[in-house]
């Protein structure tokens, strides 16, 4: 870690389990990020839960010992969090302390006209990509854009030999035509794809990968499909990008600023001209590779784990003064 980060002052930030792996990501902060939890461990109050490795710094706290609990500065993730635990679990001094609220998707109900819940000038609105910061209306509170940083399993690298396609989506069939449901039915009827994720056997997946497993199964395949319309930026197209992957998906939200068409993917509006790229890439591996190599290359310079570390160490360190 960079000296000028372990210097700093250690945090007790208060915040609660959404996204796993992003969480694990965002506590490679020297900071110490305490967990929100609740008996039976529901989504959102999950804690320590899964198989991510989480370090020393991760601490759980039941949520009837919240308000009596120290903390620095909140970090809120969800608008449940926002609208109602913040009132009604948090003490009235800890609604006072610095807070962040990092916003994990594009506005989902209207994508140019929708406010956003969190409108206050003392708090701090971060965003994890630049086409969410643009299409939220987001009042009178600050933004800031944190892009993802991830890491890999050490050794873990593309191979490429398997001849299929490879979408990691969770609960496609559920979540239908947002996350492209019904594209990745239709091409996949065209050309070889295999689907993991949760409830990945209700779309006629292979199902759910283990976390730290993830990245050495998607690793065989030889490229990584993102059937999505409208979401972020997901972290298993970047983790993909990491080992050296190339990717194909469409040009929609900030993958579009990602992917450079023949440098280290594919990415188009048409499916045909996917479906095509696709093709050529199972009748090509060595070009695949290329694309892959290239990837990697995009992934570390924009996506470094230490480079989002010393953003979220900026953020906090900026909220709290």
């Amino acid at each position: 870690m960079p000296n000028n980060l372990t210097n700093r002052r250690r945090l007790r930030v208060l915040t609660w389990h959404i996204h796993g792996n992003y969480l694990y990501y965002l506590t490679q902060a020297p900071h110490d990020f305490y967990l929100v939890t609740k008996p039976g461990s529901p989504p959102g109050y999950a804690g320590r839960s899964g198989t991510l490795p989480w370090g020393k710094n991760v601490h759980e706290v039941p949520i009837g010992d919240v308000a009596s609990t120290d903390f620095d500065a909140v970090l809120y993730q969800h608008r449940v969090q926002w609208e109602y635990d913040r009132k009604q679990v948090l003490s009235e001094r800890q609604r006072r302390l610095p807070c962040i609220y990092v916003e994990h998707d594009p506005p989902l109900e209207n994508p140019y006209e929708q406010k956003h819940w969190v409108d206050d000038p003392a708090a701090l609105l971060v965003h994890v990509t630049h086409f969410n910061r643009l299409m939220w209306d987001c009042g009178a509170t600050p933004t800031q854009v944190i892009e993802h940083g991830v890491r890999v399993p050490d050794g873990v690298r593309y191979s490429g030999e398997l001849g299929r396609g490879i979408v990691v989506v969770n609960h496609l069939a559920q979540r239908g035509r947002r996350l492209g449901a019904d594209l990745f039915g239709a091409l996949r009827a065209q050309t070889p794809l295999d689907l993991v994720g949760m409830d990945a056997a209700r779309s006629g997946g292979i199902g759910e990968i283990p976390n730290l497993e993830l990245a050495a199964f998607i690793a065989r395949y030889r490229f990584f499909f993102n059937p999505i319309r409208w979401t972020s930026l997901g972290l298993a197209i970047v983790e993909a990008m990491m080992i050296g992957m190339p990717i194909v998906g469409f040009a929609t939200t900030e993958l579009a600023t990602v992917i450079r068409n023949g440098e280290n993917g594919y990415v188009h509006t048409d499916r045909q001209l996917l479906l095509e790229a696709m093709n050529d890439l199972l009748r090509d591996p060595q070009h695949a590779r290329a694309l892959g190599d290239a990837a990697r290359r995009t992934a570390i310079e924009r996506f470094h784990i230490d480079r989002f570390v010393r953003d979220w160490c900026d953020a906090l360190s900026t909220v709290t003064g």
